[in-house]
C-alpha cells in the first residue's frame, strides 16, 4: 500500500483520483487544492507519491515539483494535465515528474502509472 497525496484544484477530479487509488489498494493521506498547499502538504505528511495537476492557481504542478524534488529527490510524482499540454509535462518530467495521465483519464491507466514509477 503506497501512502499518496492527490493534487488538483477541481474537487471532483481529486475525488475521482481518491476513488480510483483506494479501489486499486493505495492509501490517499492528503489532498491539495494548489502547487503552494502541495509543498505544505509534502513537508507534513511525506507521502511516497504525489498525482500532480498542471494548472493550478498559486503555484503550477510544474513549479510544485521543482519545490518538492529539492525536498526529496526520490518522492514519486505522476503529472495530471489536461489534453494539448504536452510541453508542461515535458518541463514536468524534466523537473522530475516521473509519469503522466491525461484527463479524462481511465482507473487502468491510473493502474499502468502507478505500477510504472513504484
Amino acid at each position: 500500500m503506497t501512502k499518496i497525496l492527490v493534487t488538483d484544484d477541481a474537487a471532483f477530479m481529486r475525488m475521482q483520483l481518491k476513488n480510483n487509488l483506494t479501489q486499486l489498494g493505495h492509501e490517499v493521506i492528503g489532498e491539495a487544492e494548489n502547487g503552494q498547499d502541495a509543498v505544505e502538504k509534502y513537508k507534513e505528511l511525506e507521502p511516497e507519491l504525489i498525482t500532480m495537476d498542471i494548472t493550478m492557481p498559486e503555484m503550477n504542478g510544474v513549479e510544485a515539483v521543482k519545490e518538492i524534488k529539492k525536498l526529496n529527490s526520490d518522492v514519486k510524482i505522476i503529472m495530471c494535465s489536461a489534453m494539448g499540454q504536452q510541453e508542461m509535462v515535458l518541463e514536468a518530467i524534466r523537473a522530475g515528474a516521473n509519469d503522466f495521465i491525461v484527463k479524462p483519464f481511465s482507473a487502468d491507466r491510473i493502474k499502468e502509472a502507478l505500477e510504472k514509477v513504484l
